[in-house]
């Protein structure tokens, strides 16, 4: 339940909360992973959660050991690399611009 409200309500709720995030340098996003627990815990039974700060500190909790797992892991290292190469072209012999038409 908890992968589904992030899949779907945290985009929503961070693009809502945009100006908020970029004034607080994006210590906001704690505030709506707290949200989020706190509104797993209201809908699950199994799973109690006391209050707003309960929520708010297994949030920064969780957000800690994603970001230790995903640096030991390198899970989170998502780079995206643009390399220019050579025409493919075997008839270009490089006397010039060449015009296919």
């Amino acid at each position: 339940m908890l992968a589904f409200s992030n899949a779907l309500l945290r985009p929503l709720l961070w693009l809502l909360s945009l100006p908020l995030v970029i004034l607080t340098l994006g210590l906001f996003t704690l505030v709506i992973n707290a949200l989020l627990l706190y509104f797993v815990g209201t809908l699950m039974k199994a799973f109690v959660v006391a209050g707003f700060w309960p929520a708010f500190w297994g949030s920064l909790i969780i957000s800690l050991v994603s970001l230790v797992l995903n640096s030991v892991t390198g899970t989170g290292d998502s780079r995206i690399e643009i390399r220019r190469t050579k025409s493919r072209s075997s008839d270009n012999d490089g006397d010039g611009p060449l015009i296919d038409v």
